[in-house]
Protein backbone atom coordinates (compact mmCIF):
# COMPACT_ATOMS: atom_id res chain seq x y z
CA UNK A 1 0.00 0.00 0.00
CA UNK A 2 1.33 3.01 -1.51
CA UNK A 3 2.57 6.33 1.41
CA UNK A 4 1.91 8.34 -1.57
CA UNK A 5 -1.81 7.71 -1.86
CA UNK A 6 -5.28 9.12 -0.16
CA UNK A 7 -7.75 6.09 0.54
CA UNK A 8 -11.13 5.91 1.05
CA UNK A 9 -10.16 4.86 4.53
CA UNK A 10 -8.29 8.17 5.02
CA UNK A 11 -10.91 10.12 3.82
CA UNK A 12 -13.49 8.27 6.03
CA UNK A 13 -11.23 9.30 9.54
CA UNK A 14 -11.00 12.74 8.41
CA UNK A 15 -14.43 13.16 8.26
CA UNK A 16 -15.13 10.98 11.24
CA UNK A 17 -12.66 11.79 13.74
CA UNK A 18 -10.68 15.14 12.61
CA UNK A 19 -11.78 17.44 10.37
CA UNK A 20 -14.76 18.24 13.00
CA UNK A 21 -12.56 19.12 15.91
CA UNK A 22 -9.85 21.24 13.85
CA UNK A 23 -9.16 24.94 14.14
CA UNK A 24 -9.24 26.98 11.47
CA UNK A 25 -5.15 28.16 11.85
CA UNK A 26 -2.76 25.16 11.55
CA UNK A 27 1.22 25.92 12.38
CA UNK A 28 3.03 22.50 11.76
CA UNK A 29 6.14 22.92 14.30
CA UNK A 30 7.73 19.19 12.83
CA UNK A 31 8.11 18.90 9.00
CA UNK A 32 11.03 17.82 6.86
CA UNK A 33 11.88 19.34 3.81
CA UNK A 34 14.53 17.22 1.40
CA UNK A 35 15.40 15.70 -1.90
CA UNK A 36 16.05 12.40 -2.93
CA UNK A 37 19.80 13.49 -3.70
CA UNK A 38 20.60 14.61 -0.55
CA UNK A 39 21.02 10.68 0.41
CA UNK A 40 24.17 8.55 0.39
CA UNK A 41 23.84 6.92 -3.19
CA UNK A 42 21.60 3.90 -2.79
CA UNK A 43 20.62 4.58 0.88
CA UNK A 44 17.19 6.78 -0.09
CA UNK A 45 14.44 5.16 2.06
CA UNK A 46 11.96 2.98 0.65
CA UNK A 47 8.72 4.20 1.62
CA UNK A 48 9.77 7.20 -0.65
CA UNK A 49 8.89 5.34 -3.77
CA UNK A 50 6.75 6.81 -5.88
CA UNK A 51 7.28 10.38 -3.56
CA UNK A 52 8.40 13.31 -5.78
CA UNK A 53 12.30 13.56 -5.82
CA UNK A 54 11.93 17.26 -4.14
CA UNK A 55 9.62 17.28 -1.30
CA UNK A 56 10.26 20.89 -0.76
CA UNK A 57 7.09 23.12 0.33
CA UNK A 58 5.03 23.33 -3.06
CA UNK A 59 5.02 19.67 -1.83
CA UNK A 60 4.22 19.70 1.55
CA UNK A 61 1.55 22.28 0.82
CA UNK A 62 -0.38 19.71 -1.27
CA UNK A 63 0.05 16.82 0.88
CA UNK A 64 -0.06 18.11 3.66
CA UNK A 65 -4.20 19.13 2.78
CA UNK A 66 -5.15 15.06 3.44
CA UNK A 67 -4.37 15.79 6.69
CA UNK A 68 -6.03 19.32 7.80
CA UNK A 69 -8.06 20.36 4.30
CA UNK A 70 -8.98 23.52 3.26
CA UNK A 71 -6.02 26.03 3.25
CA UNK A 72 -5.87 25.40 7.29
CA UNK A 73 -2.28 25.21 7.31
CA UNK A 74 -0.60 28.34 7.42
CA UNK A 75 3.19 28.05 8.38
CA UNK A 76 5.19 25.69 9.33
CA UNK A 77 8.97 24.82 11.52
CA UNK A 78 10.92 22.87 8.45
CA UNK A 79 14.25 21.21 8.55
CA UNK A 80 16.20 18.56 6.79
CA UNK A 81 16.38 14.63 7.25
CA UNK A 82 19.81 13.74 5.02
CA UNK A 83 21.66 13.55 8.94
CA UNK A 84 23.89 10.82 7.03
CA UNK A 85 24.14 12.31 3.39
CA UNK A 86 24.86 15.44 2.11
CA UNK A 87 23.71 18.04 5.10
CA UNK A 88 25.04 21.15 3.17
CA UNK A 89 22.46 20.54 0.22
CA UNK A 90 19.62 19.82 2.31
CA UNK A 91 20.16 22.88 4.47
CA UNK A 92 20.97 25.12 1.53
CA UNK A 93 17.36 23.51 0.02
CA UNK A 94 15.25 24.18 3.44
CA UNK A 95 16.92 27.52 3.61
CA UNK A 96 15.55 28.61 -0.20
CA UNK A 97 12.29 26.62 0.34
CA UNK A 98 11.73 28.81 3.57
CA UNK A 99 12.52 32.21 1.60
CA UNK A 100 10.32 31.47 -1.18
CA UNK A 101 7.48 30.53 0.83
CA UNK A 102 7.60 33.91 2.40
CA UNK A 103 7.52 35.67 -0.44
CA UNK A 104 4.40 34.22 -1.33
CA UNK A 105 2.79 34.95 2.17
CA UNK A 106 3.21 31.15 3.88
CA UNK A 107 4.73 31.56 8.12
CA UNK A 108 7.51 29.06 6.89
CA UNK A 109 10.69 28.94 9.70
CA UNK A 110 13.57 26.89 9.03
CA UNK A 111 16.47 24.99 11.34
CA UNK A 112 19.76 23.72 10.28
CA UNK A 113 20.87 20.52 10.53
CA UNK A 114 23.96 20.21 12.63
CA UNK A 115 26.46 17.37 13.58
CA UNK A 116 28.00 17.48 17.12
CA UNK A 117 31.57 18.03 14.86
CA UNK A 118 30.65 21.14 13.40
CA UNK A 119 32.56 24.28 14.84
CA UNK A 120 30.41 26.73 16.84
CA UNK A 121 31.39 29.32 15.03
CA UNK A 122 30.29 27.98 11.41
CA UNK A 123 27.03 27.12 13.05
CA UNK A 124 26.83 30.90 14.05
CA UNK A 125 27.41 32.14 10.67
CA UNK A 126 25.45 29.42 8.50
CA UNK A 127 22.45 30.83 10.64
CA UNK A 128 22.97 34.45 9.54
CA UNK A 129 23.64 32.97 6.11
CA UNK A 130 20.71 31.13 5.67
CA UNK A 131 18.17 32.72 7.96
CA UNK A 132 17.36 30.04 10.24
CA UNK A 133 15.88 30.04 13.72
CA UNK A 134 16.94 27.47 15.00
CA UNK A 135 19.81 23.81 15.12
CA UNK A 136 17.91 20.37 14.27
CA UNK A 137 20.42 17.67 15.88
CA UNK A 138 19.71 13.89 15.55
CA UNK A 139 21.35 10.68 16.96
CA UNK A 140 22.58 9.16 14.13
CA UNK A 141 25.00 11.58 14.31
CA UNK A 142 26.21 10.89 17.77
CA UNK A 143 29.81 10.31 18.57
CA UNK A 144 29.98 7.35 20.33
CA UNK A 145 31.26 3.91 20.02
CA UNK A 146 27.90 1.91 20.82
CA UNK A 147 24.69 2.56 19.12
CA UNK A 148 23.19 5.92 18.30
CA UNK A 149 20.07 5.03 20.16
CA UNK A 150 21.58 5.02 23.25
CA UNK A 151 23.83 7.67 23.18
CA UNK A 152 23.27 10.63 25.97
CA UNK A 153 22.37 14.21 24.76
CA UNK A 154 25.81 15.51 25.14
CA UNK A 155 27.08 13.16 22.46
CA UNK A 156 24.77 14.83 19.57
CA UNK A 157 24.27 18.21 21.18
CA UNK A 158 27.54 19.52 22.27
CA UNK A 159 27.35 22.01 24.82
CA UNK A 160 28.77 24.63 22.48
CA UNK A 161 25.49 24.70 20.24
CA UNK A 162 23.76 25.43 23.28
CA UNK A 163 25.52 27.91 23.66
CA UNK A 164 25.28 29.71 20.07
CA UNK A 165 21.64 28.84 20.35
CA UNK A 166 21.69 30.80 23.50
CA UNK A 167 24.02 33.45 22.37
CA UNK A 168 21.44 33.86 19.20
CA UNK A 169 18.25 33.16 20.52
CA UNK A 170 17.88 30.33 18.84
CA UNK A 171 15.44 27.09 18.90
CA UNK A 172 16.47 23.54 19.27
CA UNK A 173 14.68 20.40 18.16
CA UNK A 174 15.70 17.55 20.23
CA UNK A 175 14.73 14.05 19.18
CA UNK A 176 16.09 12.62 23.08
CA UNK A 177 16.83 8.43 22.76
CA UNK A 178 18.24 6.51 25.73
CA UNK A 179 15.39 3.53 25.99
CA UNK A 180 13.44 5.56 28.64
CA UNK A 181 13.66 8.96 26.96
CA UNK A 182 12.46 11.57 29.45
CA UNK A 183 12.41 9.00 32.04
CA UNK A 184 16.09 8.46 31.80
CA UNK A 185 18.24 10.14 34.97
CA UNK A 186 21.04 11.25 32.32
CA UNK A 187 18.35 12.76 29.75
CA UNK A 188 17.07 14.91 32.47
CA UNK A 189 20.22 15.88 34.47
CA UNK A 190 21.70 17.27 30.65
CA UNK A 191 17.67 19.07 29.56
CA UNK A 192 17.79 20.96 33.03
CA UNK A 193 21.60 22.19 33.02
CA UNK A 194 21.59 23.42 29.19
CA UNK A 195 18.12 24.68 29.94
CA UNK A 196 19.18 26.21 32.51
CA UNK A 197 22.71 27.16 32.23
CA UNK A 198 21.65 28.88 28.61
CA UNK A 199 17.87 30.07 29.67
CA UNK A 200 17.76 32.06 26.18
CA UNK A 201 18.07 29.13 24.18
CA UNK A 202 14.37 27.80 23.26
CA UNK A 203 14.15 23.93 23.68
CA UNK A 204 11.35 21.95 21.65
CA UNK A 205 11.68 18.13 22.53
CA UNK A 206 10.18 15.81 19.61
CA UNK A 207 7.64 13.69 19.31
CA UNK A 208 5.89 14.68 23.33
CA UNK A 209 9.44 14.20 25.02
CA UNK A 210 9.90 11.12 22.73
CA UNK A 211 6.82 9.69 24.40
CA UNK A 212 6.16 7.06 22.04
CA UNK A 213 5.31 5.31 25.01
CA UNK A 214 3.51 7.47 27.13
CA UNK A 215 4.59 6.13 30.56
CA UNK A 216 8.33 7.71 29.55
CA UNK A 217 6.70 11.09 29.34
CA UNK A 218 3.89 10.44 32.29
CA UNK A 219 6.93 9.30 34.56
CA UNK A 220 9.27 11.99 33.54
CA UNK A 221 7.70 15.20 32.67
CA UNK A 222 8.01 16.57 36.30
CA UNK A 223 11.75 16.85 35.96
CA UNK A 224 10.64 19.58 33.17
CA UNK A 225 8.95 21.55 35.61
CA UNK A 226 9.90 25.08 36.56
CA UNK A 227 12.19 25.72 33.52
CA UNK A 228 10.79 28.29 31.22
CA UNK A 229 12.87 27.85 28.00
CA UNK A 230 11.23 23.95 27.14
CA UNK A 231 8.13 23.36 24.60
CA UNK A 232 7.22 19.58 23.27
CA UNK A 233 5.70 18.76 19.92
CA UNK A 234 3.12 16.21 19.38
CA UNK A 235 4.81 14.78 15.87
CA UNK A 236 4.12 10.97 15.00
CA UNK A 237 2.89 10.46 18.57
CA UNK A 238 -0.24 7.66 18.35
CA UNK A 239 -1.37 7.79 21.97
CA UNK A 240 -3.06 10.52 24.20
CA UNK A 241 -0.98 9.88 27.46
CA UNK A 242 2.08 11.98 26.69
CA UNK A 243 0.12 14.78 25.39
CA UNK A 244 -2.07 14.88 28.66
CA UNK A 245 0.86 14.33 30.82
CA UNK A 246 2.35 17.63 29.60
CA UNK A 247 -0.75 20.08 29.30
CA UNK A 248 -1.67 18.74 32.76
CA UNK A 249 2.26 19.75 34.03
CA UNK A 250 3.91 22.19 32.28
CA UNK A 251 0.57 23.73 30.93
CA UNK A 252 -1.05 23.80 27.40
CA UNK A 253 1.21 26.85 25.80
CA UNK A 254 4.28 24.29 25.86
CA UNK A 255 2.58 22.13 23.58
CA UNK A 256 2.95 22.59 19.88
CA UNK A 257 1.25 20.71 17.10
CA UNK A 258 3.01 19.06 14.62
CA UNK A 259 3.43 16.31 12.18
CA UNK A 260 6.62 15.17 11.33
CA UNK A 261 6.19 15.36 7.61
CA UNK A 262 7.23 12.69 5.55
CA UNK A 263 6.31 10.36 8.09
CA UNK A 264 3.07 11.68 8.66
CA UNK A 265 2.51 10.33 5.22
CA UNK A 266 3.32 6.51 6.40
CA UNK A 267 0.78 4.09 6.67
CA UNK A 268 0.57 2.85 10.57
CA UNK A 269 0.96 3.56 13.98
CA UNK A 270 3.64 3.19 17.18
CA UNK A 271 1.75 1.39 20.19
CA UNK A 272 3.58 0.79 23.54
CA UNK A 273 4.74 -2.37 24.70
CA UNK A 274 5.80 -2.92 27.95
CA UNK A 275 8.84 -0.61 28.87
CA UNK A 276 9.25 0.20 24.66
CA UNK A 277 7.89 0.79 21.95
CA UNK A 278 6.89 -0.63 18.20
CA UNK A 279 5.99 1.02 15.40
CA UNK A 280 3.48 -1.01 12.85
CA UNK A 281 2.97 -0.12 9.41
CA UNK A 282 0.70 -1.29 6.90
CA UNK A 283 3.40 -3.07 4.52
CA UNK A 284 4.28 -5.43 7.30
CA UNK A 285 0.58 -6.41 8.33
CA UNK A 286 -1.28 -8.83 7.50
CA UNK A 287 -4.48 -7.15 6.43
CA UNK A 288 -6.43 -9.84 6.71
CA UNK A 289 -5.49 -11.16 10.11
CA UNK A 290 -8.09 -12.86 12.90
CA UNK A 291 -11.85 -11.69 13.02
CA UNK A 292 -11.75 -8.05 11.22
CA UNK A 293 -10.38 -6.40 8.07
CA UNK A 294 -7.80 -3.53 8.82
CA UNK A 295 -7.90 -0.50 7.05
CA UNK A 296 -4.48 1.03 8.03
CA UNK A 297 -4.39 5.20 8.01
CA UNK A 298 -1.50 7.45 7.95
CA UNK A 299 0.41 8.25 11.09
CA UNK A 300 -0.20 11.34 10.75
CA UNK A 301 -4.25 11.30 11.08
CA UNK A 302 -3.69 8.19 13.86
CA UNK A 303 -1.20 10.78 15.88
CA UNK A 304 -4.08 13.79 15.36
CA UNK A 305 -6.72 11.30 16.32
CA UNK A 306 -4.99 10.84 19.67
CA UNK A 307 -4.34 14.61 20.05
CA UNK A 308 -7.82 15.59 20.12
CA UNK A 309 -8.94 12.44 22.27
CA UNK A 310 -6.02 14.36 25.01
CA UNK A 311 -8.06 17.57 23.84
CA UNK A 312 -11.61 15.99 25.01
CA UNK A 313 -9.88 14.28 27.95
CA UNK A 314 -8.37 17.33 29.30
CA UNK A 315 -11.47 19.41 28.45
CA UNK A 316 -9.63 22.46 26.85
CA UNK A 317 -11.96 25.02 25.65
CA UNK A 318 -11.57 26.40 22.00
CA UNK A 319 -9.10 29.10 22.88
CA UNK A 320 -6.78 26.64 24.08
CA UNK A 321 -7.20 24.18 21.33
CA UNK A 322 -6.42 27.03 18.93
CA UNK A 323 -2.84 27.72 21.42
CA UNK A 324 -1.90 24.08 20.80
CA UNK A 325 -2.41 23.99 16.57
CA UNK A 326 -0.98 27.26 15.76
CA UNK A 327 -0.75 30.73 18.40
CA UNK A 328 1.74 28.76 20.92
CA UNK A 329 4.35 28.40 17.95
CA UNK A 330 3.65 31.53 16.49
CA UNK A 331 4.35 32.98 19.65
CA UNK A 332 8.26 30.90 19.88
CA UNK A 333 8.92 31.99 16.70
CA UNK A 334 7.64 34.91 16.47
CA UNK A 335 5.17 34.47 13.35
CA UNK A 336 2.39 37.83 13.04
CA UNK A 337 -0.56 37.26 11.57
Amino acid sequence: MSTWSFTDADREFVARHVEPYLPDRIFDAHAHLFSQHHFPEGSVPAHLEGAPVDLGIDAYREYIEWLHPNGRTKGGLFFGLAFQGDRAANNEFVAAEVRQALEGGFAARGQMLIAPDMDPEFVRGEVYRQGFVGLKPYHLMAKTDGPTFLAPIKHYLPEEHVRIAHEEGLTITLHMVRDRALADPVNQETIRRYCTTYPNMRLILAHAARGFNPWHTIEGIHSLEGLENVWCDTSAVTEAGGFEAIVETLGHERLLYGTDFHVSHMRGRCVAIGDSFHWLYADEMNLGEKHATLKPVLIGLESLRSLILAIHRLKLSDSQVGDIFYWNAAQLLKVSE
